[in-house]
């Protein structure tokens, strides 16, 4: 109550594909303003790839503390493009990518 609702977290299973192996599970927030949500994804990868540490409801990356809840601490990236730039980049690397990503939006 009181709330308002800015999106949705989906978790999505590939059932048939011809280029990646089925029955692969995925999830992530689309949200309402502006489609699926990159630092959501990020902040996601950060936890799972050990480059961001979640603690109870806190999240930290090295001695910077990004926020307490999910929401916060992606709105934290928002506000910090270059921080995200610098998270995505360490994702990247532990992923095995060294190349710059490719920029869509142009």
């Amino acid at each position: 109550v009181g709330q308002e609702v800015v999106g949705n977290r989906v978790r999505v299973r590939v059932v048939k594909n011809k280029v990646a192996p089925p029955f692969k599970v995925a999830e992530f927030d689309i949200m309402y303003n502006e489609g699926i949500s990159k630092v959501g994804g990020i902040l996601d990868l950060g936890v799972d790839m050990g480059l961001i540490e979640k603690r109870g409801s806190y999240y930290s990356y090295e001695d910077l503390r990004i926020g307490q809840g999910r929401e916060n601490a992606k709105g934290y990236l928002r506000e910090n493009p270059a921080l995200v730039e610098e998270l995505e980049a360490g994702i990247r690397a532990a992923a095995g990518f060294e190349t710059e990503p490719v920029n869509l939006d142009a």
